[in-house]
Parts: C-alpha cells; sequence; structure tokens
C-alpha cells in the first residue's frame, strides 16, 4: 500500500498535524525511561568506579605534582647555571679588556719615551751637524777669502 501511495504520484504531507504532539511525548517518555533503566545506572557505576579508583587517581596526581616540582626545580637550576655562566663570561671579558687597556697604556708610555729619545737624539744630531756645517763653513770662507785676496 505504501508502494501504490508512492506509485500514484501523490504529494508526501510535509504539514505538520496532530500526531506531532504524540510523536513528541513518545520520545519525552522513551528519554525518561532510558535515563531510570539505563543511563542512571550506568553513571552510578562509572562515579563507584572512579571514586574506587581514587587511590590510583591521587597517586597519579602526587606523580604528576613532583614531575612538576622536579621540571621547575630543573629550568630554575638551568637559569641559575646560565646565569652564573654568563656572569663568568663578563668577568673574563672584563679581565681580557683591563689587561689589554694595561697594555697599551704601557705601549704607550714606551712609545712615548722611545719617541723622546728619538727626538733628543735628533736634536744633538742636528746640532752636531750645524756645528760641522758652520765650521765647514768658516773654512770655505776663509778659502775663498784667501783666493780672492791672492788674485
Amino acid at each position: 500500500m505504501v508502494f501504490l501511495a508512492f506509485a500514484e504520484g501523490s504529494a508526501v504531507q510535509l504539514v505538520p498535524d496532530g500526531t506531532i504532539v504524540i510523536h513528541i511525548a513518545l520520545i519525552l517518555l522513551m528519554i525518561w525511561v532510558l535515563n531510570r533503566t539505563f543511563f542512571r545506572p550506568i553513571n552510578r557505576v562509572i562515579t563507584s568506579r572512579e571514586r574506587s579508583k581514587g587511590g590510583r587517581s591521587s597517586e597519579a596526581e602526587e606523580t604528576l605534582r613532583l614531575a612538576e616540582e622536579k621540571r621547575l626545580s630543573y629550568e630554575t637550576a638551568m637559569r641559575e647555571a646560565r646565569s652564573e655562566g654568563y656572569k663568568m663570561i663578563e668577568s673574563k671579558r672584563a679581565a681580557a679588556i683591563a689587561e689589554r687597556e694595561s697594555r697599551i697604556e704601557a705601549l704607550k708610555d714606551e712609545t712615548a719615551q722611545t719617541l723622546a729619545r728619538e727626538k733628543s737624539a735628533l736634536d744633538s744630531q742636528t746640532e752636531e751637524a750645524r756645528r760641522a756645517l758652520a765650521a765647514e763653513a768658516q773654512k770655505m770662507a776663509e778659502k775663498i777669502s784667501s783666493n780672492i785676496l791672492r788674485a
């Protein structure tokens, strides 16, 4: 008969009628029955299992707490070690800079002393050359004047 209804080409009725109320009532009755007979007992069993596993759950929580504490202490130790390493590097760098500065100052002093010595040596050589040139010029002047007077 259902096949005949589809075969005849009659349209399916989509407009809700009075049977929708009956359907809703049946669904609500089915939910209530299932809650009473099926879901509540299962929920009770699940909660009782959770309660009975309470020792294991607290043991797991304790393990997680200990793991978290160890992780935090590890991270703290790593931060402190890094900080100490950075301080050590900084102190070594500062010592190297100080040593470099002292070497530079020593070289500056040595260079200044060498420059002063060489300058005084150059001044003495210049004075000696002047004296020698003056003496030579005097000799040449006397020779020239004697040659002029002879002629």
